[in-house]
């Protein structure tokens, strides 16, 4: 069917799931919208937030234009259940992008697998531009969604990390890390360790991305110098961020939102020195010697969002993928 002004395209998970996208493909239109960002030529204001009283649920809404891809788009998410265990939550979110250029639709997909590659390329991103040049040593801590891969990730940014370290507890998640792992670097093999503190000491990255619940929590003494820690989700105590000398955020504003759990005693969070997008663009760099020990926050921009779907929703209509809707007909 041509595309016209009435119909939309509809993209499933199972649409989605099935596109073969590589790992470099993923970080280099990731790290294209931050480009871009920085250039000016894109916008991402601050996202909306509801949530009721008794925080049973949350929602978010997030607009964004990308100027290079001439798209503009939303994203809309909603978690229901806050107050019940995780198989009785409710998760759903979506993207809607439209072509600036031409002013017609271009799909609307479930959001839910461009969150699962963008997070993670994001740290990856961080990684490369934070690490000492001397980085070999990579740790991951948590074996869930983000935790699965974050190690190819790291190795497609930073391939000459000789040591995979994974810090897990649920025997499912670590296989699943060493799937992932072989499927896209055969050829390695990840260590799983059982002292955190010895692990953290010898790592010189670390990407904490394990749940609300998890014990572990890297403190800052831990850490060796010219190491950088890259929190996505948990893992890491609040001195690895106040301790820290050189403090980098994919956005400020959003950090303090979203970290407030990483804050001190009087509820403070200390000023971060650069964000993500400017160190991309290369006007500035993250650190100033390789000595520093350096704390990165991992929130996302829904640029980076609008640009991997796009790319997706790219991939899509060349293999005719999708459902029309005559959405406004």
């Amino acid at each position: 069917m041509d595309r016209d002004d009435t119909t939309l395209r509809v993209l499933s998970t199972s649409d989605l799931a099935g596109l073969d996208i590589s790992l470099a493909d993923v970080v280099d239109t990731v790290e294209q919208a931050y480009r871009t960002l920085a250039a000016g030529k894109s916008d991402n204001p601050r996202k909306l937030t509801v949530k009721p009283d008794d925080g049973h649920s949350v929602s978010y809404a997030m607009l964004g234009r990308d100027g290079v891809r001439n798209v503009v788009a939303v994203k809309t998410s909603y978690k229901h259940g806050l107050d019940k265990g995780r198989d009785q939550q409710h998760y759903y979110t979506t993207l809607t992008i439209y072509d600036d250029t031409t002013g017609l639709p271009v799909a609307m997909m479930d959001c839910s697998r461009i969150g699962s590659l963008r997070t993670p390329a994001v740290s990856a991103l961080l990684a490369r531009e934070c690490a000492a040049p001397d980085a070999t040593t990579a740790l991951v801590i948590g074996t869930g969604t983000q935790g699965r891969l974050a190690l190819p990730f790291l190795l497609t940014t930073l391939p000459k990390l000789d040591r995979l370290l994974l810090s897990g507890t649920h025997p499912d998640g670590i296989g699943a890390v060493r799937t992932e792992l072989a499927r896209h670097f055969p050829d390695r093999e990840v260590e799983v360790v059982d002292d955190l503190k010895s692990a953290a000491r010898d790592a010189d990255v670390i990407v904490a991305t394990a749940g609300g619940h998890t014990p572990a929590a890297v403190e800052a003494d831990w850490l060796k110098p010219g190491a950088t820690a890259i929190l996505v989700g948990h893992g890491l105590a609040p001195s690895t961020l106040h301790h820290a000398d050189r403090v980098i955020a994919t956005n400020e504003a959003q950090m303090r939102v979203t970290g407030t759990d990483m804050a001190d005693s009087d509820g403070n969070l200390p000023a971060v020195d650069l964000e993500l997008p400017v160190i991309i663009s290369g006007v500035s760099k993250p650190r100033t010697s390789a000595q520093q020990r350096i704390f990165a926050y991992n929130s996302g921009l829904v640029v980076t969002d609008i640009a991997l779907g796009h790319r997706f929703a790219e991939l899509a209509l060349k293999q005719g993928l999708g459902t029309e809707i005559p959405l406004w007909k």
